[in-house]
């Protein structure tokens, strides 16, 4: 089989890359990826792909992959993914996520109506931030929850959940969506939550929370997210929708804590990362290195996703908990520093400076 991958080089889209590498072998894969600042080649594996250096929004570029490798299945990642970037910069995200769809669904559906013969397939990666906020007491989200987004980003990723959904009842495109809980992992880009507070953990850097730490997460390690959607394209009904979580859910705070906790442990068992990283500070006494900053605009208090629909019809369950899974993104972190390192330019630094002004 041949399979197209779109943000291929990012986050998610890499790790499924690898994902799809070991478990199918045999199939060709191409991505391709316009490589923001999110999208780095180095993610990905130097041989067994085609890597395409390309815009979704290139309807003609799409067309072309699609129709010269003969794809069968499509997996859509290419998104703008930060809320705090979307924030400042909503238009970006309506382009991307909004219009970049839109795009790549009408290439699509001309290839599949004038091309296929056979059973075709498109995937779209999606987020449990459409489903907006949840009270403390308040039920996980299901598949049949309302759309409630509270951020630019949350509400570009509910339109292209909705332009997927309209190309599959409008046109018969054969598609599936999933919406997934915070991922975390390997080649996760420095200005999300966990390998933000990492890095700075290994600086001696302050960390900083927004508001008072206590906004509730789902957090899924990103192998099983990779795991969950190998499952839906491979045993998901067409037209279906399928929410996966890790089962694992934690405060920011708590997040920073077990995080302080697993350096100081690395560090105590491998004495060569006090010469590596001389300005850590010792980590297993978080409270030095906290420091909240003001909320950020609209900050949902809790997501919480309930996948039992994944479970039942995919046989859809994470192995990784929150600790074995911050144990081997923390091991990750410390054994590719030279990644990490060559994504953190003058752009990214003052980003962060905008973001996580102290109050």
């Amino acid at each position: 089989m041949a399979i197209l991958v779109t943000g291929g080089a990012g986050f998610i889209g890499s790790n499924f890359v690898r994902h799809w590498l070991q478990a199918h072998p045999h199939d060709a894969i191409v991505v391709v990826d316009s490589l923001t600042y999110a999208g780095n080649r180095s993610s990905l594996p130097e041989e067994g792909i085609v890597f395409v250096k390309g815009d979704i929004r290139d309807t003609a570029l799409i067309g072309d992959l699609l129709r010269s490798y003969a794809v069968e299945t499509l997996v859509h990642f290419a998104a703008e993914s930060h809320v705090d970037r979307s924030i400042h910069s909503p238009e970006t995200f309506l382009e991307t996520n909004v219009l970049g769809t839109l795009r790549l669904l009408e290439a699509t559906r001309d290839y599949v109506s004038s091309t296929r013969t056979t059973p075709f397939r498109f995937h779209h990666v999606s987020t449990d931030e459409v489903y907006g906020s949840l009270d403390p007491n308040d039920s996980p989200f299901v598949e049949t929850s309302p759309y409630a987004p509270n951020s630019p980003y949350a509400a570009s990723k509910a339109a292209s959940d909705h332009l997927v959904r309209a190309w599959h009842h409008t046109y018969g495109l054969p598609v599936t969506i999933t919406n997934c809980s915070n991922n975390y992992g390997p080649t996760h880009f420095p200005e999300k939550l966990i390998p933000l507070m990492l890095v700075n953990i290994l600086h001696g850097h302050p960390l900083p929370v927004y508001g008072d730490g206590l906004n509730i997460r789902d957090w899924l390690y990103v192998a099983d997210h990779c795991e969950g959607i190998d499952l839906a394209i491979n045993k998901g009904k067409v037209g279906e929708v399928y929410n996966l979580g890790g089962n694992s859910e934690a405060t920011n705070l708590q997040i920073i804590h077990m995080l302080c906790k697993r350096v100081a442990t690395e560090f105590a068992n491998d004495p060569s990362l006090s010469t590596r990283f001389p300005a850590y500070r010792e980590a297993s006494d978080p409270a030095r290195l906290i420091t909240f900053v003001a909320d950020r605009p609209g900050h949902d208090r809790r997501y919480a996703i309930n996948a039992a629909k994944a479970e039942s019809e995919l046989g859809y369950r994470p192995k990784e908990t929150l600790e074995s899974g911050l144990n081997k993104t923390v091991r990750w972190y410390l054994d590719n520093e030279v990644w990490w390192r060559s994504v953190m330019d003058g752009s990214y630094r003052e980003w962060v400076s905008v973001n996580y002004d102290e109050r």
